[in-house]
């Protein structure tokens, strides 16, 4: 009887649980998210009082909006670095970047720091392919969309091929992220566009969606769309917090 009370306490549990590093901030508005779904999957998996250890360094995200606006990918990828270095000194065992636009940086970061990172197309990818989806749409800013690093991540390493909208959606999207979510603003308008958006990526072949951008799960409604949608935000930190844990591993 007391050894049950102590495993429903998680005071049974004598592994070692490794120091997640985040670099967030990016918007703030979505590294929150982030923070309580890894503490609840720590929290599930070990009962009791368990929460995850974290170490989270958060960035003044108009810093990074210029650098993205103006296409100094060196610069974004140099701040990254630098926020990697300040987790990498408080002891952080592994890193995440808590956003999908910035894992255009992560082969520079990847070089650039001793810590491995967790990829968020990678814990995508890996929930498509559970689901048995071939092909996919992809929403997101329009370096996402637009650029090769997540598309050919998911299709070289995966086999995962991905649509994207046309332009004039594309560039919706683009401004409903930028002008409203990172700023906490859902709007319903917005919300009837992305799902007509999501629609129109259906009837151009995608079996399911990504939500390739870590804000746009505070307006998505699963319920409204045609096809399964992931969310890459909620997937990142729960295989986080699953490594943390020793249950997978980078």
């Amino acid at each position: 009887m007391v050894s049950g009370l102590l495993r429903r306490c998680g005071i049974g549990y004598s592994g070692t649980v490794k120091t997640i590093g985040i670099l967030g901030g990016m918007s703030w508005e979505s590294t929150v998210p982030y923070y309580a779904t890894i503490n609840r999957a720590v929290r599930e998996r070990l009962a009791g009082h368990h929460s995850a250890k974290i170490l989270l360094y958060s960035v003044d995200f108009a810093e990074v909006e210029a650098m993205q606006h103006e296409d100094d990918w060196a610069g974004a990828r140099d701040l990254m670095v630098e926020g990697a270095k300040r987790l990498e000194r408080g002891g952080a065992d592994f890193l995440i970047l808590a956003t999908n636009t910035m894992h255009r940086v992560y082969p520079g970061l990847a070089e650039r720091t001793r810590l491995p990172i967790l990829h968020i197309a990678d814990c995508t990818a890996d929930a498509i392919q559970a689901s048995g989806l071939k092909t996919v749409g992809l929403l997101g800013t329009l370096s996402t969309m637009e650029q090769d690093f997540y598309r050919e991540r998911l299709r070289s390493r995966r086999k995962i091929e991905t649509v994207t909208p046309e332009l004039e959606d594309r560039e919706a999207i683009h401004r409903i992220i930028f002008e409203e979510l990172v700023h906490g603003r859902l709007l319903d308008a917005s919300r009837d566009r992305l799902h007509e958006t999501i629609e129109r990526l259906q009837d151009a072949g995608a079996q399911g969606v990504i939500l390739g951008c870590t804000e746009l799960p505070l307006l998505a409604d699963p319920r409204r769309s045609p096809v399964q949608l992931f969310d890459t935000g909620v997937l990142h930190a729960r295989k986080a917090a699953a490594v943390a844990l020793g249950d997978e591993y980078l």
